[in-house]
């Protein structure tokens, strides 16, 4: 297990001078095109390795992301205390997470198809949502916490929370229904969903009415689906959305998710 991490380490060294964000094989990133930060890397670099350099870049280029991780999702004090580094190194240390880091990096080597996807995906949905501002993506490990993570326009996808249905913490700790969701393929369909619930959250009048937030929810998912082109998410609420924008062809992405 130690060699592992050696390995992964030192493949980190040896991309730390590069650039992080991932951009579409052979070509370059076009004007507008998203492109996926790969924070996670610098992450692990500085949690296996203890790596200086790894954990000022998570200080100076990454500020946003690191703050959100500490104080946010792993709630284990603030930036700014005197031993914070210390304490988020140590807090990782656990065999579980060390294991966890490990199996992020191997199956998230390569993610120039959620790169692709997430491209085409934002294509549609700026489309339909012509105002929609283009969120940054950004990758990271967040010890089984949220899945998706959104701050104004930053969007982190937590890699830990998308290792398969079978991976072998998930079966001790999440229901089979959970577990179907913590797959690669729906990285995408979740960041789109998560972004929009963002932008478009529930109506005021919705916090004491179940029904109501169903019903945003199910909107929210029925674009989704049109956006990804498949039937991902299947409800009465879903199916009501579509049949609302049916039944009225003036009906837009925008009114639909304001409409009450």
């Amino acid at each position: 297990m130690r060699n592992a991490y050696y390995i992964i380490s030192l493949i980190l060294v040896i991309c730390i001078g590069c650039q992080w964000s991932l951009k579409p094989s052979g070509k370059q990133a076009d004007a507008g095109e998203l492109t996926i930060e790969r924070y996670d890397r610098i992450e692990a670099l500085f949690l296996t390795a203890g790596d200086y350099a790894a954990l000022q870049q998570m200080n100076t280029v990454y500020p946003m992301q690191t703050r959100t991780l500490i104080e946010d999702m792993l709630h284990i004090g603030h930036v700014n205390d005197e031993d914070i580094n210390n304490r988020f190194y140590f807090f990782f240390q656990d065999s579980v997470l060390q294991q966890l880091i490990a199996d992020v990096q191997e199956q998230y080597t390569d993610i120039s198809d959620i790169s692709e996807q997430m491209n085409d995906a934002f294509e549609i949905l700026k489309k339909k949502l012509p105002t929609l501002e283009m969120p940054h993506i950004y990758t990271q490990i967040g010890s089984f916490d949220q899945s998706i993570v959104v701050a104004g326009n930053n969007l982190g996808i937590s890699l830990d929370k998308y290792l398969g249905s079978d991976y072998p913490f998930y079966q001790q700790h999440y229901s089979e229904r959970q577990r179907q969701a913590m797959v690669r393929s729906m990285i995408v369909p979740d960041c789109i969903g998560f972004y929009l619930l963002s932008k478009y959250p529930m109506p005021k009048n919705a916090a004491d009415d179940q029904k109501l937030r169903d019903q945003h929810v199910g909107r929210i998912q029925w674009v989704v689906n049109q956006v990804m082109k498949d039937k991902l998410f299947d409800s009465e609420y879903v199916d009501a959305a579509e049949q609302l924008m049916n039944n009225s062809s003036r009906l837009s992405y925008e009114r639909l998710l304001r409409y009450l």
